[in-house]
């Protein structure tokens, strides 16, 4: 079975991350099915912005190790237990690459995301084998390209649901990348106004204005705190989200934070960043709030729900078949596609 595996190639702590690792197809033994597994023909995996921080060593994770978690594709076998959620051999099917475990303190909590004993199998491979609690079945208008967005999908549900977002707040979204730009749909749908795209990229910025935007910041060319003021009279953003992973950017965004506004940083920054925060201005003096986000608990059948409605086919139209990951990935680095796919098994469209 062929895998797209995060290799070494140097020392993990080289200064430049391009000498660390990189990425290659590799063949390895399919997983064993458990009972409550499911086996999945896996047709697109799309790379993640993070896919290529973690080849690099910038989150301290040592290869080797399978890369992917935005993936679609078809159930090809069940578990002798892969009974409770109905799924049969042909489903087509997507879901939440993290498996938790229901047991643990945070499970029994109400905040899976932080599950003690929680799991990954890498989906950037020919086949994948899933709990069948992680499955989520396409809706029937979906096709299996725009399926494997259901992950990006389900964070942008998540940012929206710690957004605590009323009908007419001013938005700020820094970072115009898939995540940026799918959030933004999902906050133009909640009633967003003065809802700004924050990005140096000229095509990004136009895919911004197609899915809602009011308002355009090139921060290579623009001041802006100046320009988020201009645009919200004086007042700043009642909610912005820093989504780019970029340090400056998240030193920027708290400025364009309006009195008694939330920030919510989106993206995953380099581990041994900490950024610097005047506490007597933002948090006493304005009241700011400031959170984070984490994967996506309890986001997944909502997301599928909303598929439909969303504007997904600009992020699936650059494909490249996985014995050619490692050109996907350079072209994914270069910046020119909104997304990149891969197709690990070519009979499945």
């Amino acid at each position: 079975m062929k895998v797209v595996s995060a290799v070494k190639i140097g020392n993990m702590k080289d200064p430049d991350p391009a000498r660390r690792g990189r990425v290659a197809v590799l063949d390895v033994p399919e997983s064993p099915l458990g009972d409550e597994d499911v086996r999945i023909k896996v047709a697109y995996c799309a790379i993640c912005g993070s896919d290529p921080h973690v080849v690099g060593g910038i989150f301290g994770w040592e290869p080797p190790f399978g890369l992917g978690h935005e993936a679609s594709g078809v159930v090809v076998e069940l578990g002798a237990k892969a009974t409770k959620r109905g799924l049969k051999v042909g489903d087509r099917v997507a879901g939440n690459f993290r498996r938790y475990c229901g047991t643990c303190y945070y499970c029994r909590n109400g905040q899976e995301q932080f599950c003690e004993n929680a799991s990954e199998a890498p989906a950037m491979a020919e086949y994948m084998v899933w709990h069948e609690s992680q499955i989520i079945r396409l809706p029937g208008n979906i096709s299996l390209k725009n399926g494997c967005m259901l992950e990006p999908v389900s964070i942008g549900v998540r940012v929206t649901d710690k957004t605590n977002m009323r009908i007419g707040g001013r938005v700020a979204v820094s970072g115009g990348g898939p995540i940026g730009l799918i959030t933004l749909q999902l906050l133009k749908m909640f009633g967003a106004t003065s809802l700004t795209m924050i990005e140096p990229n000229p095509q990004r910025r136009a895919l911004a204005e197609k899915f809602g935007a009011d308002y355009l910041i090139d921060p290579s060319d623009q001041n802006v705190e100046e320009a988020g003021l201009r645009i919200t009279d004086g007042f700043g953003y009642d909610l912005v989200l820093e989504v780019s992973g970029v340090p400056s950017a998240a030193e920027s965004a708290v400025t364009l934070v309006a009195n008694a506004g939330r920030l919510i940083f989106v993206a995953m920054y380099p581990n041994d960043y900490e950024m610097p925060l005047n506490i007597y201005r933002y948090c006493y003096k304005k009241e700011i709030e400031i959170t984070g986000t984490f994967v996506a608990p309890y986001a997944f059948p909502r997301s599928a729900r909303i598929l439909g409605r969303m504007d997904l086919d600009d992020f699936t139209n650059t494909v490249y078949d996985i014995d050619d990951a490692e050109e996907a990935f350079r072209a994914h680095l270069s910046g020119n596609h909104p997304k990149v796919l891969i197709r690990c098994n070519k009979d499945l469209y």
